[in-house]
């Protein structure tokens, strides 16, 4: 079927395509230029720069570990209505997790975005959450790939945590039969086994996952890879998932009645029902996210008090801010500048430390105890890299699998993301580099090699035109009062209404990338800047634009730029 294409409706004073434009006040159109030449008054030729509409990269984007267009479907969602699956479907085109990743992501997104210069950040998690709830809602599915794309290849995932399912999902969706191997009972790995209820709650899991078994990918859980060799010779390439679920251990003195456990066990055992018992008052060393987490998971279990105890000051401090505000609200203290030097039964005696002259913290030789019937660490953790010993050609440096830059480990076939591999561990970053294995492994098996496409530059907060955005505040999100949140694991933070997710998604500003604003339209001089249609955004008559830059200076969005005149 053939397109129509509306009619161009010239503004005022505008020629329809392919009608010269009048020359210079006085001058009849057409008239020629000195004798003997063809050439018409063309009163472009009088300038020396020209504007040129650009596409950037918004800082949102640019941000992004999962690599998400963020503007884009940020762009479908402000339409409402039909616009939410669009933008839906424009998000998890890079993540298919949006429901998931709109509660546990710790949005680097919002920290680059350029509205935080003008008054406050666009709360993109918001209304990733919101489009991922409504999502579940509403039934929406991915589209299983077309079997005219089938490859007649077969992958294995090997891990069912946040790489493994991103992994898993493009896998599938690039015409690869897809089978993904989870060692627990349950699906999900770390969302499910390292994340507390209270974050994340376990039947959206279920259902994000269920989407992408719908797809054809094929989940075996309480299947553990005990061989990875003899595993991936049955598969065309494989991609090794395991998530960070090893504690680390320190050698602390403790008494024979010391109760010390980790924290991964304990929010382990907590997810799989049969949580430990630790007491009244329980005592977490540490300061990352794990920590918050197990603090708060000790007063849902029942302690009393639950203090933590970290060698380094609040600024030092790796938790996010949201997860030690709420453990705040909670009740959990924290003893800062801080080391545990011995744990016997119902205490815990404790260092106080001091800052040297580089910041790094030293002991004191002052010593404090804090009552405490369990102690619970939380000094950080690895991926379980049992499954690759004795694999020729896979090999692991400080606790991560050694990749090229296409995710390969040095056995061609065997990829790796997520915690097993080099990088941050956030669930987000877990879920970009799953794309990636997934784009690398798709290459490897059709005889190519993956190039990733080209970086276009950043659209900063200096190119934009802000008198044109109104002071929009923030959206905040409704939580759970703090009094009713310690006598369960009942979701603490909510979701946005629609109307506040509506407004939400239009404060973002757009940077760098033309909305159809009308602005150059309106505002050109010379009426020599044409429309082209909704969603066809407009096309500037080189012939007669004198170069003024008016369009570029009131360009909000900044996504045009004048340039030199090549001459």
């Amino acid at each position: 079927m053939t397109a129509t294409v509306p009619p161009v409706i010239p503004a005022a004073g505008v020629p329809a395509p392919g009608v010269p434009m009048p020359g210079p006040p006085g001058v009849p159109p057409g008239l020629s230029a000195p004798a003997g030449s063809s050439a018409v008054y063309l009163t472009g030729s009088w300038r020396t720069e020209r504007p040129v509409y650009r596409s950037l990269l918004p800082p949102c984007s640019a941000a992004c570990p999962a690599g998400e267009d963020i503007q884009a479907w940020l762009y479908e969602a402000q339409e409402s209505g039909d616009g939410y699956e669009r933008a839906w479907r424009r998000l998890t085109a890079q993540n298919p997790l949006p429901a998931i990743m709109g509660r546990v992501c710790y949005h680097p997104c919002q920290s680059a975005c350029n509205r935080v210069q003008l008054d406050e950040m666009v709360g993109i998690n918001a209304v990733e959450r919101f489009l991922g709830d409504l999502a579940i809602a509403r039934g929406w599915q991915f589209e299983a790939p077309p079997e005219r794309t089938a490859s007649g290849k077969r992958a294995l995932v090997v891990g069912s945590g946040p790489a493994g399912l991103s992994a898993a999902y493009h896998l599938r969706r690039l015409g690869h039969a897809v089978t993904v191997r989870e060692a627990k009972d349950q699906l999900g790995g770390m969302l499910r086994y390292g994340i507390p209820q209270y974050r994340l709650p376990r039947d959206v899991i279920d259902a994000e996952v269920a989407r992408l078994a719908a797809t054809g990918v094929v989940f075996e859980a309480g299947s553990r890879v005990e061989d990875l060799a003899a595993a991936a010779a049955c598969f065309d390439a494989t991609v090794v998932c395991v998530g960070a679920g090893v504690g680390h251990h320190i050698s602390i003195p403790a008494g024979s009645a010391a109760k010390v456990l980790d924290a991964v066990a304990l929010l382990e055992e907590t997810a799989a029902g049969s949580p430990p018992l630790l007491g009244r008052r329980v005592a977490v060393y540490g300061g990352g996210n794990t920590a918050m987490d197990a603090a708060r998971t000790a007063k849902r279990l029942g302690a009393e008090d639950a203090v933590i105890i970290y060698r380094r000051t609040r600024e030092q401090m790796p938790a996010h801010e949201e997860e030690y505000r709420d453990a705040i609200s909670e009740g959990i203290r924290v003893k800062w500048l801080s080391t545990i030097a011995e744990v016997e039964r119902g205490r815990v005696v404790i260092e106080r430390m001091e800052l040297d002259g580089s910041g790094h913290p030293r002991p004191t030789g002052v010593f404090d105890e804090v009552e405490a019937d369990t102690v619970v660490l939380a000094i950080g953790q690895d991926a379980d890299l049992d499954v690759i010993a004795g694999v020729p050609g896979v090999d692991a440096h400080d606790g991560v699998i050694s990749l090229d830059a296409q995710m390969m480990t040095g056995r061609p076939g065997i990829f790796a993301a997520g915690d097993a591999a080099p990088g941050d561990r956030t669930a987000t970053v877990a879920v970009g580099q799953g794309k990636l294995a997934a784009f690398g492994a798709d290459a490897w098996l059709r005889g190519r090699v993956y190039q990733a496409p080209p970086r276009v530059a950043e659209a900063t907060f200096d190119r934009l035109n802000t008198w044109y955005y109104a002071d929009a505040p923030l959206q905040q999100r409704p939580a759970l009062e703090a009094a009713r949140r310690t006598s369960g694991f009942e979701e603490v933070v909510r979701g946005l209404s629609e109307e506040s997710a509506l407004f939400e998604a239009r404060r973002c500003m757009s940077c760098g990338n033309c909305f159809e604003c009308d602005n150059c339209y309106g505002l050109c001089p010379d009426d020599v800047i044409r429309k082209l249609g909704h969603g066809q955004k407009y096309v500037i008559d080189l012939d007669y634009c004198k170069g003024c830059g008016i369009c570029a200076a009131e360009c909000p969005c900044g996504c045009i730029e004048m340039v030199p005149e090549d001459r």
